[in-house]
C-alpha cells in the first residue's frame, strides 16, 4: 500500500528530550568506529541517534514496517555544534513524496532543537518504502 500523499508538510510530535552526556557519545563513537575522548567535538553524525527516534514514531504513526524501509541518504546541517549536556528534541516533517515502481521515496526533515528551541541541527533523510511484494 501506498503512502498517503498528504503526508508532504506534515510534522510530527517532537521526540522526548535527550540528554547528551560524555557516556551517550562514546558509545556512539564505538559503535560508528570513531575515535572519541571527553573535551573532543561530537561526532558529526550524532545527531542520527534522535532522528532515528523521530523516524520510528513517524513510520509507527503512519503505519509503515521498519523492514520495508531502504535508508537512501541522510545530511546534516548545523547552526551549532552539539556539546555534552545539551538536552536535544526531533521533530520530523515529511518534505516530499513520491512513488517510482510502486515504491515510495520519502523525504524528511528533522529539526534538532536545544532546550531554549534554538535550532542546533537540522537532518534530511530520503527513505526509500519498498513496494509490498505481489504473490
Amino acid at each position: 500500500m501506498a503512502v498517503d500523499g498528504s503526508l508532504v508538510g506534515r510534522a510530527f510530535p517532537p521526540t522526548r528530550p535527550y540528554r547528551v552526556t560524555d557516556e551517550k557519545v562514546r558509545e556512539f563513537a564505538a559503535a560508528t568506529g570513531v575515535g572519541w575522548e571527553s573535551g573532543d567535538p561530537v561526532p558529526a553524525t550524532f545527531p542520527i541517534v534522535l532522528a532515528f527516534d523521530a523516524m520510528n514514531a513517524f513510520l509507527d504513526d503512519v503505519q509503515v514496517e521498519l523492514s520495508r524501509i531502504v535508508h537512501g541518504e541522510q545530511k546534516f546541517s548545523y547552526a551549532r555544534p552539539i556539546a555534552p549536556g545539551d538536552v536535544l528534541t526531533a521533530t520530523l516533517s515529511v518534505a516530499s513524496l513520491r512513488q517510482i515502481g510502486g515504491n515510495d521515496i520519502i523525504g524528511t526533515v528533522s529539526e534538532i532543537t536545544d532546550d531554549t528551541g534554538a535550532v542546533v541541527c537540522t537532518t534530511s533523510a530520503t527513505l526509500v518504502h519498498r513496494a509490498a511484494e505481489v504473490a
